[in-house]
């Protein structure tokens, strides 16, 4: 094979047109490999309980009444007006009682309501918080917080956090990968951004409204190229950069950069493979089910299965916050629980049945909870509001405690009462799960440590298995 030089071609365009075939998911999260090796520590504080994480997020906040946290006094008290400390005075007929019922299940005898029918069925594998708080009851800063620990932008992501601490399980793919069926969602990159952490932590955002294969991965392989041929443009390329180091007292983002050419050049085979959910079979992709966020469930599966580290799963739709239940929220909830609830209780036995559940860690929720009081007057169009000060959130594996109820709320769902959970507290017990201390996992960026739960977080050490 030969290459043609042309005067007008410089250095930096010959780069842009060869590597332009590996696409973004080739070169995201890999370039600042050598920075990120001086700065970070690449391994557990201790011996870890989960070695990766999929995290489920349910955009727009699921009703804790309606899932997880049943409340018969809501049926007695029904249209009385909350009182004391709430978010906003409700234009409402007051508290609105579930109309799902709820029932025991399992051996350990959890109440789950009868919307989520497939989760109920394993929920002996589940750690139930029902204590569940944050600070704000907006949807941006909620959203940020939960994904960064901080209220306002831009902060690193928990999957950044996590893959800066602990490094990659498998080389030839992107460590943190987030899939969503649609770019339109609230808050957007900043939701899984690396922020001042180094560039390699920043996660490979895939598009999953078409599963074909050539679509979800486009343009890793060369369809013009051999592999041998590659090889050797590659092989070319790297020698041109060394020359070119040598020149520049072997500058680190350059030297990162000349990695990051073998490592896509690498990806084009074990990345096609992986995102192939066709290879998986009839029955598998039956239990999960054929909406966007069962493929995406499917597909997470798939990636944690052969190396990826962190996994976000965005439930989100083209009105981007479909669990935002504002209007109509017994038909919303009734619909949005089919999807969703089916998928998940999918991977959380498909991964048991791979002996992948032990240290997989499955978190389920949204930003926040819905109010248990009614939003609006109207009977036909009624829905629930954001509510802050209590929701809940499932996790399965990855070293929890399965069959448990945690924390309580008061007799209304109002506000979180016993073993209160915040974001703050998630944060810190999922990196202890991952063997990573939260308080010593820093980044020292514009002349101050910075960590994922900054001054706070206290380990649930209870639901820890």
């Amino acid at each position: 094979m030969s290459l043609h030089f042309s005067p007008e071609i410089n250095r930096r365009e010959m780069l842009r047109r060869c590597t332009a075939g590996f696409g973004s998911l080739g070169l995201a999260g890999i370039i600042e490999r050598e920075q990120t090796k001086a700065a970070s520590s690449y391994g557990p504080h201790f011996a870890p309980k989960a070695k990766r994480v999929i995290f489920l997020f349910m955009n727009g906040g699921p009703s804790h009444i309606d899932t997880f946290d049943p409340k018969p006094a809501l049926k007695k008290f029904e249209n009385t007006q909350p009182t004391g400390k709430i978010y906003k005075k409700p234009n409402s007929s007051g508290f609105m009682p579930s109309p799902f019922e709820f029932k025991r299940h399992g051996q350990s005898g959890i109440a789950v309501s009868e919307s989520l029918p497939y989760i109920s069925q394993i929920i002996d594998e589940c750690c139930i918080i029902r204590s569940m708080h944050t600070d704000v009851p907006n949807h941006e800063p909620a959203l940020l917080q939960m994904h960064t620990g901080n209220v306002q932008p831009i902060r690193p992501s928990i999957g950044s956090w996590i893959q800066y601490g602990l490094g990659s399980l498998n080389e030839n793919l992107p460590g943190y990968v987030v899939l969503r069926p649609t770019n339109k969602i609230v808050v957007g990159p900043a939701l899984w951004s690396n922020s001042f952490l180094p560039a390699q932590h920043q996660a490979a955002s895939i598009t999953t409204a078409d599963m074909k294969i050539e679509k979800l991965v486009a343009n890793v392989r060369n369809a013009n190229l051999s592999n041998h041929d590659q090889r050797k443009q590659i092989d070319l390329i790297s020698r041109l950069n060394k020359l070119h180091l040598a020149k520049r007292d072997n500058d680190l983002e350059l030297n990162a950069q000349i990695q990051a050419m073998e490592t896509a050049y690498r990806m084009q085979f074990e990345a096609m493979d992986t995102f192939d959910v066709e290879q998986e079979s009839a029955s598998t992709r039956e239990k999960y089910g054929s909406t966007p966020f069962a493929n995406s469930c499917l597909l997470a599966r798939r990636l944690v299965e052969n190396g990826v580290r962190y996994v976000g799963v965005y439930y989100v739709n083209n009105n981007n916050q479909p669990w935002d239940t504002h209007t109509k929220h017994n038909e919303g909830h009734s619909k949005l629980c089919q999807d969703s609830d089916r998928a998940t209780a999918a991977l959380i036995s498909d991964l048991k049945e791979r002996g992948l559940l032990e240290d997989t860690l499955i978190i389920w929720g949204g930003e926040f909870g819905r109010t248990p009081y009614a939003q609006q007057n109207k009977k036909k169009d009624v829905g629930r509001d954001h509510h802050n000060t209590a929701f809940s959130m499932l996790l399965a594996g990855g070293g929890v405690k399965g069959g448990l109820a945690y924390g309580t709320t008061d007799e209304f769902g109002m506000h979180a009462q016993d073993n209160r959970m915040h974001v703050h507290d998630l944060h810190a017990t999922i990196l202890h799960l991952m063997g990573i201390n939260h308080e010593e996992l820093t980044f020292r960026w514009s002349g101050r440590d910075f960590r994922l739960t900054d001054v706070h977080g206290k380990i649930a050490h209870s639901i820890i298995a």
